[in-house]
């Protein structure tokens, strides 16, 4: 038999892992004797090795054994709750995998990046999760991947060539949007900060598309500082337009958090005459009064999306490029009611 019909008709990890219903990951952890697999998942994983007749590279095994058992996290912003909890999840993953992560804050820079990216492959890590800068480019992660370096993006979206764990920004907008609607609102504003990437193209575009699908204009979006503290001072700028609005969804839980002191001190109650919508519904979003309405990205969850992402492409370099998106969930509380009259 020719090599490459060799090559196609091998049985892979990934097969074995498809027929028994687990992951390349846990599939590798039974191949390794980790006691992290339970035992049913175990005589399951090594029945569907005997039926597919799957053979285990121990050269390959003994390149494995080199790594450093060290998974390199960078993202934009440590100070964001969101991001406290995405490696939450990222961390829960890779330590029941016997790996340990190191974490880096690019600032959203990306030169600052390019640095921390050279010093995580200085220091041999087995690979990285990257929530990338904005204005990084494809050829930042194509030069990764010819480097051997396993990469997954999170939460931003740069290359289709490359595993992707994120949510669907759009379908957020959409719900909170149609909330706001169904309430009677009419004139809503979008509350954005913060440089532009593809989750900030994807929350506007979002937006925009769910106002015209409820015939509404789209075009009341309001650009704020980025600390609490100059959201709450800025919150006036929402009503520096022509038209007034009554509600306003925010572009993350900071800007609400940020908008909801702005408008107390305007003397604006929240949920009573002024709705107010966050995004991504953080734990820290519930120190809020009264609770804030907000859709929900599950954080953790991405996280661990992506940890498992990369898992699977530590034990099976060559399969394909996968997208993992998560369906967001909007969370109904008490910052939002039926539209009251125009905001003088």
């Amino acid at each position: 038999m020719p090599s490459e019909d060799r090559k196609k008709n091998r049985v892979t990890l990934l097969d074995v892992a498809r027929h028994a219903g687990v992951s390349r990951a846990t599939a590798s952890l039974v191949i390794r004797k980790s006691p992290l697999v339970g035992a049913e998942t175990r005589m399951r994983v090594e029945e569907a090795m005997r039926e597919l007749g799957y053979v285990y590279n121990m050269g390959a095994a003994r390149l494995r054994a080199e790594r450093s058992h060290t998974v390199g996290v960078i993202v934009p912003n440590l100070t964001n709750p969101f991001f406290a909890e995405l490696l939450s999840g990222i961390e829960a993953v890779v330590d029941s995998a016997g790996m340990v992560v190191i974490v880096a804050n690019s600032g959203d820079s990306v030169e600052r990046q390019d640095r921390l990216m050279r010093r995580m492959r200085e220091h041999g890590v087995d690979g990285v999760i990257l929530c990338a800068a904005a204005g990084t480019g494809p050829g930042f992660l194509h030069q990764l991947t010819e480097h051997s370096l396993p990469l997954v993006q999170v939460l931003r979206h740069i290359s289709d060539d490359i595993d992707y764990a994120g949510v669907d920004y759009a379908g957020g907008m959409r719900q909170a949007v149609d909330h706001l609607a169904s309430l009677g609102h009419r004139a809503i504003a979008f509350a954005v900060h913060g440089p532009v990437h593809s989750a900030y193209r994807e929350r506007v575009e979002g937006f925009r598309d769910a106002m015209r699908s409820c015939g509404l204009n789209p075009d009341m979006i309001v650009r704020l500082p980025n600390q609490i503290r100059e959201i709450a001072a800025a919150a006036h700028l929402l009503f520096d337009g022509a038209k007034q609005p009554t509600a306003v969804v925010c572009f993350n839980d900071v800007i609400a958090l940020g908008l909801a002191a702005g408008l107390y001190d305007r003397g604006l109650r929240v949920g009573e005459n002024f709705s107010l919508v966050g995004f991504d519904d953080v734990t820290d979003a519930e120190a809020m009064r009264p609770r804030l309405t907000s859709v929900f990205t599950a954080p953790v969850a991405i996280g661990e999306n992506a940890a498992r992402l990369l898992l699977d492409r530590l034990a099976d370099p060559s399969c394909q490029p996968r997208r993992v998106v998560k369906e967001p969930q909007l969370h109904i509380r008490q910052s939002c009611g039926p539209v009251a009259a125009p905001v003088s």
